[in-house]
């Protein structure tokens, strides 16, 4: 019922994940990631306190690896849970217990790891981190939103997606990039449109909340400009 991409940015540092599922606001669920420590995915039958505890963990010094055994060794309910982690060195590690819906695949990247559960085909996590190291040259947020397209292409979940949602940190307390659709029936499409608006003003946003004397105008009325 989901599939995802975590990772991190070697040139910048940025921590990301795109993900989407047939489920409602699936990034609002599973989606975590703190700058400068790492990212997780917690999906499946998801437990978002796997998401938060794993973080703290990662801020605390452990290793991705580590990381997993730990939350898997703390929940009663491991067999429900699929989870992937990106420490800040780029490792990757990643789980999915033996109640993991329909047909689920776990793939990984230089420092990307891609998860998929209810799956209409194994293949799909590795045609999104495939994707995802194609996409080089393209600037961190869209990469990840390439492998995702990517894995719908390549046959996504068994059913329809109906939510998708893009976060990306940097060295921010706050995210650099938060997009949600939680319901549509071409939520990935949506994502994509979203991000093309988002991705022309992303620094602007950023500028105006360090140092809004100097950012560029709203350009809407009333805006002295």
């Amino acid at each position: 019922m989901t599939f995802s991409i975590s990772a991190r940015c070697p040139e910048t540092g940025m921590f990301g994940i795109a993900i989407s599922s047939s489920s409602p606001a699936v990034a609002a669920r599973c989606s975590h990631t703190r700058a400068g420590v790492g990212v997780i995915a917690s999906q499946n039958v998801t437990d978002p306190m796997l998401g938060i505890n794993g973080l703290d963990h990662l801020a605390a010094g452990m290793s991705a690896a580590d990381v997993i055994d730990t939350l898997v060794a703390s929940t009663p309910y491991a067999a429900f849970r699929q989870l992937t982690v990106v420490d800040n060195t780029g490792a990757t590690a990643g789980y999915s217990g033996s109640g993991a819906l329909g047909i689920h695949a776990i793939a990984k990247g230089t420092g990307a790891i891609s998860a998929g559960n209810l799956l209409a085909d194994e293949g799909v996590p590795a045609a999104i981190v495939a994707a995802f190291e194609a996409a080089s040259s393209v600037p961190f947020p869209g990469r990840l939103l390439a492998a995702l397209e990517a894995g719908l292409a390549a046959g996504g979940e068994a059913g329809p997606v109906h939510s998708a949602g893009l976060k990306v940190v940097r060295d921010l307390e706050w995210p650099l990039v938060d997009l949600r659709i939680d319901w549509s029936d071409a939520p990935i499409a949506d994502l994509a449109t979203t991000w093309e608006v988002f991705a022309p003003q992303m620094e602007d946003y950023v500028n105006r909340a360090i140092a809004p004397g100097e950012a560029p105008s709203f350009g809407v009325p009333g805006d002295p400009a």
